[in-house]
């Protein structure tokens, strides 16, 4: 849920389709129903904004529709997951990894309301995303102007 959430707004507010949120929005409410994605929608909204406005690399995205998750959407359900299992380290590292600067704070507090919001919809996402392959994926971070 999260990482084709993550996938589906992120492409959204890049090409501006709106087919994009659409399938964010099946997504979710077929998983959660209606009321429970409409509240997951709007903290997936707010956090997946700050990451675009705040990136200060290209963040790598695959496909819409492309199976499996590249590195960048590995951070980011990283980032998630460390926030619901109170790993602020972890979720710290993720935050600058995906934005390749230090002015993390917008993102950070988007990703704790998110994830806030899928621990309540009983969306939580296992302590293994944490640690392991996932945070193994970052790339160290570089500003876009190099």
């Amino acid at each position: 849920m999260v990482g084709l959430g993550f996938r589906y707004w992120l492409a959204g507010y890049r090409t501006g389709e709106i087919g994009c949120w659409e399938k964010a929005w099946r997504a979710y409410a077929d998983a959660m129903g209606p009321s429970a994605a409409k509240q997951a929608l709007t903290g997936l909204s707010g956090w997946v904004r700050a990451v675009n406005l705040h990136a200060q690399r290209p963040l790598e995205m695959p496909a819409v529709d492309c199976e499996g998750f590249c590195p960048d959407e590995c951070v980011a359900i990283a980032m998630i997951a460390a926030c619901q299992h109170n790993a602020c380290p972890a979720m710290r590292a993720c935050a600058f990894s995906l934005l390749g600067c230090s002015m993390i704070d917008e993102v950070v507090h988007g990703a704790e309301s998110f994830a806030a919001t899928m621990r309540g919809a009983d969306q939580i996402l296992l302590p293994a995303y944490v640690h392991g392959a996932s945070l193994l994926a970052m790339r160290p971070a570089t500003p876009m102007s190099q």
